[in-house]
Parts: C-alpha cells; structure tokens; sequence
C-alpha cells in the first residue's frame, strides 16, 4: 500500500471515525483503525463491535492495499502535523510497520493485520428512507439530554426512534426518558419509513450519529432492522447495534388534564433557577416553587449555606402553589426553550397533587414535549 493525501482530508477522516475507539481495548485490534488503499480512494473504518464507522476520501493511490493501524496515535500525529501538509502512507510486507511521512517528519507505527479487523454485517437492514438532516439533528438535540445513565435500565439508554400516526399525521418521533423527565420531539414522517420498527438507539450511537451531521448533506439515509440502524451521511457511514429491549409506554406518562398553566419568561426563569440553585446541596438540588397569581417564588434552603430566594413575574391567574424540582433537570429543559417563553402545565383534575408529573411547552415549537416529575417542595 502506497498514497499521498493532504493533510486537512485525512485528518478530517480519522476524526470522523477515531472517537468510536476505545481507549482501553482487550482485543488489540480495536484500537486500531483499518486502512483500505483503492481506485476510488481511502477508505477508514473503526468499531467497538457494537457500532462501526466508516468514512472515505480522496487520495493519490500508487499501490493498493489494506492494514490496520493505532486510531488515536495517527489521529494525534496527523493533527499536529503544519496546515496544508501532504502526507504519504506507505506499507510493505518487508517492514511490518505503518510510514508515515510529511516534509522531514517520519514515523513508523506498528500494524495488524487486516484480515483480522471485524466488520459489521449489514444483513437484515431494509427500508431504506431520507430524513432532512436538519429535522434530525433537532430530533437529537430536543432529547438526548433526557437518556438515562443508570445501566441497570439500559432500555432507557438511548433514544427511542419510530414512526406513528398521530391525529391523522405519520410523524417520526424520538423519546428519552430517565423516569425522572422525558424529552419527546416530533418531526413529519419521511417517505417511506411508515412500518419501519421503533428501535432504541444507544447514547453513543447518538452522539457520534450526531457529531457526523455536522458534515453532512441535506439528507441523512436510514436503514433499520430489529437489530440494527445504519445512517449514511454520504461518504461516511455508521452502523450499530441498537438496544435489545422494550421501551416503556411512555405516553401513560404524559400528562393529559394539566390546565392549570403558568408561563414565564424562559431566560429571566432560567437565570433565577441558576441563581438559587447555587448553594443548594449536589445530592438534592431541590428548587422551591410557590406560585400565585402575578409571581412565583423560587426558594433553596440548605442546612450548611442558608437560604437563597427571587421573585419572577410569570402569566398565572389561579389559586396559589408549592412545587419542587430538581434544579438541574429545570435547566436541562428550559435550557430546549427555543421561544421566549415556556409554558409550565400542573395537573388540576380532581384527586391531583403537587407530586403529579408537570407538563412544559415550548409555544414556538409544537412538536416537542417535556415532562417533570416534581420532588417534595
């Protein structure tokens, strides 16, 4: 194998594929990324087992060939190498090393072989549909804060991605859930993904699915099975195991009779939150809320560094409340908050308490919901 590439090309492949490596392997061979010198170019590939990316770019190819190298090594020598660098990647049976060379610098980096690099099978994928790379994006960004990292339940950690009719409308909606807040956002279903199956998508499927949009396309192409999802985002690819498991009726969780509405100026709220929170306990966090008719109270107590507290004129005209909630959680969803304002939804049935789930919206975006589960004010 032997080529020349610049500098900016091959950096920005390895970056696309080197961050689903990681950085302590007991299989040898996945740290290391493999190297597929062709007429078409250079092609990377990277895995963990449970996801693969592959990504392609465009080369100077004077002799064919495959081999694997260290990911994060030349990932690292290639981003310290000057702007506008041209580097050549050279390997022959006679010298079991990768060579690296830019202008005077050298190195050689120990190799595997290639044959022994496992790659990801796409049997079983289908239904294959575009989705606006935009919409998508949005999708993640309005959810993923709401994956849970309690491993135990690992059905709830990923985002739950499927289609359904909803009011006569096929959408594509994605659902995050920590039985603590839920994060859901809709998005019209695109052509041909009606009867695809929902599938939950691990969090690090998401964040790099995500990080790879940054550089793709108007659209992103999508292929599920029951097993697996692959997302094409042009030359790059990425393939992954999605989680075995059964995602919770989370629309038994929404709540339904919240007409007792509260709206606030989502970044005074915000700020004021963040200001109280301060000296609350890392543990708890737990925020205060007493509301009535013109203002809500915003109150920390704690125990070792006293008592913060601020008044906010919000829009509420019925009979006055105390909520709690954990501070953190307030600013994850307000912080979704496109609008200028967000609208605070508690149960008023009969029979409600100040522990049922609180309902917020985002007046400017109808397609998300968030719900709050309260804490004991």
């Amino acid at each position: 194998m032997k080529l020349t590439i610049e500098r900016a090309a091959l950096l920005k492949a390895l970056g696309h594929v080197q961050s689903v490596v990681e950085r302590r392997n007991t299989i040898p061979i996945l740290s290391n990324v493999l190297l597929t010198a062709g007429q078409t170019g250079l092609a990377f590939s990277a895995t963990d087992l449970d996801m693969e990316i592959i990504d392609e770019t465009e080369a100077r190819i004077e002799a064919a060939g495959q081999i694997t190298a260290p990911a994060h090594t030349l990932y690292e020598i290639v981003r310290k190498l000057p702007e506008g660098a041209e580097v050549s990647l050279g390997f022959t049976g006679d010298d079991p090393r990768l060579q690296v060379r830019a202008g005077r610098y050298k190195v050689n980096l120990p190799v595997l072989p290639a044959g022994d690099f496992p790659i990801m099978s796409p049997d079983g994928l289908s239904g294959q549909f575009a989705v606006d790379t935009a919409g998508l994006m949005r999708l993640i960004d309005k959810t993923r804060f709401a994956i849970s990292t309690e491993e135990t339940r690992y059905y709830l950690t990923g985002i739950y991605l499927h289609t359904l009719v909803d009011e006569g409308r096929p959408i594509l909606r994605a659902v995050a859930t920590d039985g603590h807040r839920l994060a859901l956002a809709d998005m019209p279903a695109p052509e041909g993904s009606a009867g695809t199956p929902g599938v939950i998508v691990p969090r690090k499927t998401v964040q790099e699915a995500r990080r790879l949009m940054e550089d793709a396309g108007e659209d992103v192409q999508i292929q599920l099975s029951p097993q697996k999802i692959r997302f094409d985002f042009g030359r790059a690819a990425l393939t992954s195991k999605v989680i075995d498991g059964s995602f919770p009726d989370y629309s038994r969780v929404i709540p339904r009779e919240n007409h007792r509405v509260m709206t606030v100026d989502n970044a005074l709220f915000a700020a004021a939150v963040d200001r109280v929170a301060t000296i609350s306990s890392e543990k708890s966090r737990s925020v205060k809320m007493a509301a009535e008719s013109g203002r809500v109270t915003l109150t920390v107590r704690n125990m070792e560094t006293g008592q913060a507290v601020e008044e906010l004129e919000v829009d509420y005209d019925g009979e006055p409340f105390e909520i709690g909630f954990n501070a953190r959680y307030l600013l994850d969803v307000t912080s979704q908050i496109a609008g200028e304002t967000a609208e605070f939804r508690f149960a008023d049935r009969a029979g409600a308490t100040m522990l049922d789930p609180v309902l917020v919206l985002d007046p400017t975006d109808a397609g998300v919901q968030y719900v709050l589960m309260p804490l004991r004010a």
